[in-house]
């Protein structure tokens, strides 16, 4: 069954997409990297150096030649700093895609949605592959599908919170509205909500917390490997429908009497 992902021209690899932060170290970070198979690895370009070569550079660990690196703006609370950090990215060379964030509150590090479709408008303009973070509301992914964005990501919960989907009814509902990849990103915190996220019909799943925080990282990236591989397996192979009283195994036609 011929089942590729592709994301503007590109063919990705896996469907497990990772962030690097909170690792113990570059090292770990890697190590981990590779036990999950990733082929998209997203960086935060205001809190991890990947623009100054001068000094110790996550992408001294981290291979621009094997991974699609994906710059995001993390950190950023308003256009002109969410527009401002992706030109850096681009400037220095990294990448034009970005993972569009702009936050609107520090508390829940809940999206903006006004600020980051206004932030979006302006970066596919540049020409930027523009996927933006944003929550799990159907209306505003057809919305940044007709601007322009190349995905949408959708939270599955709070960032870094490990609930797992908390409302698999509209992350279904948002796949359906849209013609675009749909990659499931935050709050995911073991393999099963990874292999829920593809069952729904996701087109992948960005996490970091859930590695990275995880007693052994790099054990858990390969769970997570798995989990996605089989939760998409799951998807493209279809499920049986849900029935309310039970359905016999095996067929009783021909039975002894």
């Amino acid at each position: 069954m011929s089942d590729i992902l592709k994301l503007a021209g590109i063919e990705i690899k896996s469907r497990l997409w990772v962030g690097t932060g909170k690792y113990r170290d570059f090292e770990e970070t890697k190590k981990a990297i590779e036990a999950s198979g990733a082929h998209v690895v997203t960086v935060a370009v205001r809190r991890v150096n990947i623009t100054d070569r001068t000094k110790e550079n996550l992408l001294d660990y981290i291979d621009p030649k094997k991974y699609v690196i994906l710059p995001n703006t993390a950190g950023c609370y308003t256009v002109d700093d969410a527009v401002r950090t992706a030109r850096l990215a681009r400037a220095a060379g990294v990448s034009d895609w970005v993972k569009l964030e702009v936050i609107g509150d520090e508390r829940t590090l809940l999206p903006d949605n006004e600020a980051l479709l206004e932030a979006a408008k302006i970066l596919v303009k540049e020409g930027f592959v523009v996927l933006p973070y944003t929550n799990d509301d159907p209306i505003m992914a057809r919305k940044l599908e007709d601007i322009g964005c190349s995905a949408i990501m959708p939270l599955a919960a709070p960032i870094g919170s490990g609930l797992g989907i908390r409302n698999p009814y509209n992350i279904r509902i948002l796949r359906e509205g849209v013609s675009i990849p749909v990659i499931v990103d935050a709050g995911v915190g073991t393999a099963s909500d990874a292999a829920i996220a593809m069952e729904l019909g996701c087109d992948a799943v960005l996490m970091n917390t859930a590695i990275a925080c995880a007693k052994n990282p790099v054990n858990m990236a390969h769970a997570m490997r798995m989990a996605v591989e089989a939760g998409r397996l799951a998807y493209m192979s279809g499920r049986i429908p849900k029935k309310l009283y039970a359905s016999a195994s095996s067929p009783v036609e021909g039975m002894i009497e």
